[in-house]
């Protein structure tokens, strides 16, 4: 079996065990145990992926990190702090921070069974960096960081190799994130450059606010743009479905899927994905570690709570004419809110933040 096909494997697995795990023991032995098993790990030799590997900070001695993976001479290579699958892992580091500076270890791996941050001291050496050189998780695959998290197996695994290109993907993830923030609402500064690259006059702040709506329509429009090419090449065609505006079409309140006619085509215009990325804005400190996804369809574009469809967020009918919100109430019915723009999303942060509220909640 391929190496992407495990891990989707694993995936699937966790996607169903996940909410019965109430424990941070439960989370090591079902979820986290079997993913360094995937990397070809002897998990249950204690020579090689050592448990509650002592880490002593300091004066404090006897401090325990919860695994350490170790080389022939007993060196410590990674050591491996792990929570509960239903913690936020952003109050964790300062732990792993302490331990990573008293050993010899090159890398440090936060996770709870989902996410996997992987830390190294690109910024000092020997000292911990703030920020993950690579985040993983397993209920949102990204095939391009597939490769990297191949370079922790043990039959390949590569100090060197893995230093070489972990700096790329620090600041890569860093970029990625803030074009994510720009095209969901751009600040002042970004606005500012744009700006100064095709205004010659005075750069106010009046002409910051004019430019804002332009500066996000046309970034928009290029990611759009960039999508379409995209398809094209891949499909090999000039035919590919495109990313553009869709006809107006009427409305019900079921729960659709992506399986049309073959006669069909579900079309994602730059406006929806526009309303995705602010609503995933809104959101990002409400979900903790979980996942914000879309499931466009013919009558509705939704939202989604770890891309499960009984978890709707909102749903959003965009015509030319109107703009109307839905979101669910405790019974899942939708409420329709009619909107004069987009912009008005975030006017219903609070509401948006009480549904996932109310899911994290069950």
């Amino acid at each position: 079996m391929d190496f992407i096909d495990q891990i989707k494997q694993l995936s699937a697995r966790i996607e169903k065990i996940k909410d019965g795990i109430q424990t941070e023991e439960a989370t090591k032995t079902s979820m986290i145990m079997p993913f360094f098993q995937m990397l070809g790990y002897d998990v249950f030799n204690p020579l090689e992926f050592v448990p509650e590997f002592t880490a002593d900070v300091g004066i404090k001695k006897g401090e325990r990190v919860d695994y350490a993976i170790v080389d022939e001479d007993g060196t410590p290579q990674i050591l491996i702090e792990a929570k509960w699958c239903g913690e936020n892992l952003d109050k964790h580091g300062s732990q792993l921070f302490r331990y990573f500076s008293t050993t010899k270890a090159k890398f440090g791996i936060l996770t709870n069974g989902i996410i996997y941050r992987f830390y190294t001291d690109l910024d000092e050496a020997n000292k911990m960096d703030d920020r993950p050189f690579l985040e993983f998780n397993l209920l949102d695959i990204r095939e391009p960081l597939v490769a990297e998290l191949k370079k922790f197996q043990k039959n390949t695994f590569d100090i060197d190799m893995i230093m070489t290109t972990a700096s790329e993907l620090k600041y890569n993830q860093q970029i990625r994130q803030f074009f994510i923030r720009q095209l969901a609402s751009p600040d002042d500064d970004f606005v500012r450059y744009i700006v100064g690259e095709v205004y010659d006059g005075l750069k106010t702040q009046k002409v910051i606010e004019e430019f804002r709506s332009i500066v996000k329509k046309s970034f928009s429009q290029f990611v759009t743009e960039q999508i379409n090419d995209r398809l094209k090449t891949a499909l090999g065609s000039e035919d590919a479905p495109q990313v553009a505006p869709k006809a107006d079409e009427s409305t019900d309140d079921e729960v659709h899927t992506d399986e049309t006619d073959k006669g069909s085509r579900i079309v994602t215009t730059p406006e929806e994905i526009e309303s995705f990325y602010t609503i995933k804005t809104l959101l990002h400190d409400a979900i903790g570690e979980h996942t914000i996804s879309y499931k466009d369809t013919i009558s509705y574009f939704g939202v989604l709570l770890d891309n499960n469809t009984w978890k709707w967020i909102c749903r959003l009918q965009i015509k030319s004419n109107s703009i109307k919100l839905l979101l669910p109430d405790e019974n899942k019915k939708p409420l329709t809110f009619s909107l004069n723009s987009l912009d008005e999303i975030y006017d219903y942060k609070d509401k948006l933040v009480e549904v996932v509220q109310r899911y994290l909640n069950e």
